[in-house]
């Protein structure tokens, strides 16, 4: 394809990664008229019928207008979305804390594995301009002045105009695009289990720091108020003996540093463990080659921006291409664009990050400062809730 040809008459786009991010970006493209063959390492079954995996993602407001627009908001179930109205953080035992609302909502709460199959759903709608493969492993990557091509371990050869990785925030394409990547590894993981508790959970989140690791509580449940989604973010050590214990003693030690928040709880479903590693690329594009999702941008989970980050790329990116202009112009103003929206945030979940989870004396008394003058100060205050919800503060 030449620097200006109409993207619709040439081959159809490949996106490496058939990931709810990777999935709404072929949505997109589709929407905007251009093809795209989505290949996706997994059997296309696991699309279809993906796992649950512990994660529960809150959706901003902008994330789900852009799901409504793809008509994958209204195919998930009233019982798979729970509204996150208040969010209360706690520093170590202390009773005081801070609140967030956001006047409506701070955003929605959704499983993973929904979200996953909402978009491979409307991927299956699209069928005339989405092609999906499965068990498709991209071994090999050839970049050129006016396509690309990729090599898969069954030999086979796909040109294409442009390639997009969305394979995960351990991109095995970026690495092949020879795309630098700043990652931070925390040396920390989380643990994420759904609980079943006492008291009702009033649709608000929690945050504690404790001393050596931190306790989120993700208000699920449809419509019923006692059921949460515990995150767990621990020391590799503790984390590795916590996974250790049977559902019995894992639970017992939940309890026993839940400070009685929830009342008496009840595992509710299996746990999973993950590595915490943050990532974000030196570069989102390089000449026909994109970074979309984690592969671009891979947060911290203690804020609400992963996924979203991924969706608001991805329709950026869609938009950029549907211009039907000059590629190379697009992608770098997609890049421009996703760099303005996502690296403040990135650097200052971060610093919080460590800020909190320091367990030195003088970190403790700043954070402890951080959280009263937040409290104070209603600016900051709106500032942060505006951060947490993708939207403009107010003055």
């Amino acid at each position: 394809m030449s620097r200006s040809q109409d993207p619709a008459s040439a081959p159809p786009l490949l996106i490496v990664g058939g990931g709810p991010v990777g999935l709404s970006l072929a949505c997109l493209l589709a929407d905007a008229g251009l093809p795209s063959r989505v290949l996706e390492a997994q059997p296309l079954a696991a699309l279809a019928d993906p796992p649950e995996d512990g994660r529960e993602i809150a959706l901003t407001q902008r994330g789900i207008a852009i799901l409504q627009r793809l008509g994958a908001w209204q195919d998930l179930a009233p019982e798979e979305c729970h509204p996150l109205r208040r969010a209360r953080v706690f520093n170590g035992a202390q009773a005081d804390s801070l609140l967030f609302e956001a006047g409506s909502e701070l955003g929605t709460l959704v499983p993973n594995h929904a979200l996953r199959r909402v978009a491979h759903a409307g991927a299956r709608r699209r069928a005339e301009l989405v092609e999906l493969r499965g068990e498709a492993r991209v071994m090999a990557l050839e970049l050129g002045p006016e396509g690309a091509a990729v090599t898969l371990a069954d030999g086979e050869r796909l040109q294409t105009p442009l390639v997009v990785a969305a394979d995960s925030r351990f991109s095995a394409l970026r690495r092949l695009a020879g795309i630098p990547c700043e990652m931070l590894d925390f040396g920390r993981s989380v643990q994420l289990a759904r609980i079943e508790h006492e008291r009702p959970h009033e649709d608000q989140a929690l945050e504690c720091f404790h001393h050596g690791h931190t306790m989120a509580w993700l208000p699920l449940g449809g419509r019923s108020p006692h059921l949460s989604s515990l995150v767990l973010t621990l020391p590799a050590d503790l984390a590795e003996t916590l996974r250790g214990l049977d559902d019995a003693r894992w639970l017992d030690w939940v309890q026993a540093h839940a400070q009685g928040r929830l009342g008496r709880l009840r595992l509710a479903g299996p746990r999973h463990q993950y590595p915490l590693v943050a990532t974000y690329a030196q570069r989102f594009a390089s000449g026909r080659f994109a970074l979309a999702g984690d592969a671009a941008v891979g947060m911290h989970p203690v804020t609400a921006h992963g996924y979203n980050f991924g969706l608001y790329g991805a329709a950026r990116l869609a938009e950029e291409l549907g211009r039907r202009g000059n590629v190379e112009q697009a992608l770098a103003r997609y890049a421009e664009g996703h760099r303005r929206d996502t690296q403040l945030i990135y650097r200052g979940t971060n610093t919080v990050v460590k800020l909190f989870t320091d367990e030195r004396a003088p970190a403790r008394l700043l954070r402890r400062g951080v959280l009263d003058l937040a409290q104070r100060l209603p600016p900051l205050k709106r500032l942060i809730t505006a951060q947490l919800t993708a939207r403009p503060a107010s003055n």
